[in-house]
């Protein structure tokens, strides 16, 4: 993976992502982790990025640590509170020094590894380092969900920031590329501008199934992330709840 990605766009993430329903999908992941696994104590959320999720998770009485590529993405969680842990590391290439009850990963960040073998990389160290009967609950969006997006240009300007994300799909690779053009309110009252490109690739259903299983996961449920229920033909985005058998 690159870590080009989320340099400046870090520090006003937050304030486009005001409106996501955090809460909601962290009382899911709670749920489900005790439903299957209801002794949990430590839980790693991978691609952590500003740490909302693990936060939400600490409250919710969990043993938590983060884990992002990005430096600046850290650097803003970090900011927040000096009581959870944050580990700069690519999760295609984890070393850690010990093994948790559950590892997450929320909101599409598994998108970001857009080679099978990175997928199935990534899906090997998460199995190393989980507790036998661990948790590995995750998300993704879909083939389906890029298509629809295509070829456009979204705009979005709020007091703290604005911002162009101009947007490239490859419907044969499925890699989908988008250019930020930033602009940033600085403390002196100024806009700096800033640009960062991302890349994510659409998986399918099929295609994470396989590689957890290559990987030796037991696949517990499926659910569409935004409404719970289960995912067909339009769901963008994607839940697994797997366990290591």
């Amino acid at each position: 993976m690159s870590d080009t990605s989320y340099n400046r766009f870090a520090y006003i993430y937050d304030v486009f992502m005001s409106d996501e329903p955090y809460d909601t999908w962290a009382d899911r992941i709670n749920g489900l982790i005790s439903k299957y696994t209801p002794d949990c104590q430590s839980i790693l959320d991978l691609g952590c990025g500003t740490g909302v999720m693990t936060r939400l998770l600490r409250d919710r009485g969990y043993n938590m640590t983060g884990l992002d590529l990005s430096p600046d993405m850290l650097a803003v969680a970090a900011s927040y509170d000096d009581d959870i842990l944050y580990i700069n590391q690519d999760m295609c290439e984890l070393e850690l020094p010990y093994t948790f009850d559950c590892m997450i990963s929320a909101y599409d960040s598994i998108n970001y590894l857009t080679a099978n073998e990175d997928i199935l990389s990534c899906f090997q160290r998460v199995f190393e380092y989980l507790e036998p009967g661990g948790l590995f609950i995750f998300d993704f969006h879909t083939v389906g969900y890029y298509a629809a997006i295509g070829e456009s240009v979204i705009a979005e300007n709020r007091d703290a920031g604005s911002f162009i994300w101009e947007n490239y799909y490859n419907p044969d690779t499925h890699i989908n590329e988008y250019d930020l053009t930033l602009y940033i309110l600085d403390e002196d009252g100024r806009y700096t501008r800033s640009e960062e490109t991302h890349v994510q690739r659409g998986y399918s259903l099929e295609e994470m199934t396989e590689a957890l299983l290559d990987a030796g996961f037991e696949i517990l449920e499926y659910s569409d992330t935004d409404t719970d229920s289960e995912p067909d033909e339009n769901t963008g985005r994607i839940r697994i709840t797997t366990r290591k058998a």
